[in-house]
């Protein structure tokens, strides 16, 4: 049986998103650590939930074919004396989302990555080969730096696996520098050997995607030409994936619905809870020649929002911290350093809000507004393309978008307590850098999670080559009837 050395850290590229919500895992004392290398049979030892954890393992060299059974055995009741649920095969897709599990191995010993795996995390070989295919497995050739938090037993185990005396001597480092042999790629191929020292990160949970599977691909079908395609994105779907699903997104099931051999590629991304226009390229060089349009703001895109409020016509300026962490935080007076968003409201009008039965149809949350009777649908040109624009925008002037559980909670909290925003126009003045970094965090506990389904935002047309290419959503959900 292989031994396991329990190692719970995370690299610096890792502490956001995983560091957040798993730091528990990060805590493990060296004295648990040194029981784990010492243990004859580390899966009964390991009394306690992880959601995280980095393992060296230990293995001896065995043939698959003895071992695949005894795995699948032994993974089913290691599960469940953890509190994990029984390992089988990843599909079909369950209709809610298991709590995050991410695992991070130490290669000690050269193996097929699919055995090593079964055999460190006590996985079924189907199970692991799933996580494959569904791109939920990536290593690096060196190991990442751990964090301050590491104790020092994690921090000994890593000196090891990554001192110069031993970096010298793997042919496959030769030439790249640490940094960039701690690069991490997708594991593609079951059978990919991976040598000693190499890390593994196993997203044994991925998110998943069950909307993917509900939708008649065909029918959101904009256009296909020689070097593109345009999709009518549904909401609560993924433009081309996520660091541990790109078999459950709009690329994938566009690509098979039209039949095609080679996959599309993603030119530009919307948010998983937006639906409407989506341009993914057939062509690496129609890639190449979007992203091009897009930088030299050739590229026009307008959007249709259901706002809560009445939002006014004309330009909207905020700016927008520059921390690639959700949720977006902006001001409407300039912040050095902060990034400039703007976009045009062209027309508001007052509709009726969606009633309870579409609401429910298309998975719409309720976010607390106190009035549910109007809601305004804005014709909106995009100036400038940053992530969640419109969403924290529209927010920031009082009027969020419908069914936005981040960023709705937050404006509700505003109207009760306009203070509370640190950057809006009745902020508290801070005697402090301190105070004003607590009024931050306060201000940040206001907003709620990502939407899981869909809120009243469209990417309703797409253009480009002076008009010459321009295409249009259908019609938004709000206006839809229940079938």
């Amino acid at each position: 049986m292989p031994t396991a050395v329990a190692l719970a850290f995370l690299s610096n590229a890792l502490v956001s998103p995983l560091w957040a919500s798993s730091r528990r895992a990060l805590m493990a004392p060296a004295a648990l650590a040194r029981a784990f290398a010492t243990a004859p049979h580390p899966r009964r030892n390991r009394g306690h939930k992880e959601d995280i954890s980095w393992v060296a393992t230990k293995k001896a060299p065995l043939r698959r074919s003895s071992k695949a059974e005894a795995i699948a055995v032994e993974s089913t009741a290691s599960a469940l004396a953890n509190g994990y649920p029984e390992y089988k095969r990843l599909l079909p897709c369950p209709s809610q989302n298991q709590p995050p599990r991410v695992e991070h191995l130490v290669v000690s010993e050269e193996g097929v990555v699919l055995d090593y795996i079964s055999e460190a995390l006590h996985l079924p070989p189907l199970y692991v080969a799933d996580l494959i295919h569904f791109g939920a497995v990536h290593y690096a050739l060196v190991c990442p730096k751990p964090p301050p938090s590491a104790t020092p037993e994690q921090v000994r185990v890593f000196k090891e696996v990554t001192d110069p005396s031993v970096l010298q001597k793997r042919s496959s480092i030769k030439g790249k520098t640490v940094r960039e042999a701690q690069k991490t790629f997708r594991v593609t191929d079951v059978n990919q050997i991976v040598e000693a020292g190499t890390y593994l990160r196993v997203h044994v949970h991925p998110k998943r995607f069950p909307r993917c599977y509900e939708i008649d691909w065909k029918s959101r079908i904009i256009a296909v030409a020689d070097s593109y395609v345009v999709l009518d994105k549904p909401a609560a779907t993924s433009v081309g994936g996520t660091t541990d699903n790109i078999e459950e997104c709009c690329a994938t099931f566009a690509s098979r619905a039209l039949g095609l051999e080679t996959l599309l590629k993603t030119t530009h991304q919307i948010d998983n809870c937006t639906e409407g226009c989506v341009v993914l390229a057939r062509t690496k060089e129609f890639c190449s020649i979007f992203h091009g349009m897009i930088r030299e703001k050739q590229v026009k895109k307008f959007y249709q929002a259901l706002a809560a409020a009445p939002v006014p016509v004309g330009i909207i300026s905020h700016y927008m911290r520059p921390v690639n962490v959700a949720p977006r935080l902006v001001s409407e007076e300039s912040i050095g350093g902060w990034h400039l968003c703007q976009l045009e409201v062209l027309e508001c009008k007052e509709v009726p809000w969606p009633n309870v039965d579409v609401e429910k149809s298309y998975g719409v949350e309720d976010c607390g507004w106190p009035s549910k009777d109007i809601a305004y649908e804005c014709k909106i040109n995009l100036l400038t393309g940053k992530t969640h624009q419109v969403r924290v925008q529209l927010a920031a002037i009082g009027a969020p978008i419908v069914g936005d559980s981040m960023y709705m909670p937050a404006a509700v909290a505003e109207m009760c307590n306009p203070q509370i925003n640190p950057f809006g126009r009745t902020r508290k003045q801070f005697t402090s850098e301190d105070g004003r970094m607590l009024a931050i965090e306060e201000w940040i506990a206001q907003h709620g999670k990502e939407p899981s389904a869909a809120i009243g935002l469209q990417a309703s047309h797409v253009s480009w080559d002076g008009g010459n290419c321009s295409y249009e959503a259908g019609a938004p959900w709000w206006r839809c009837a229940t079938s």
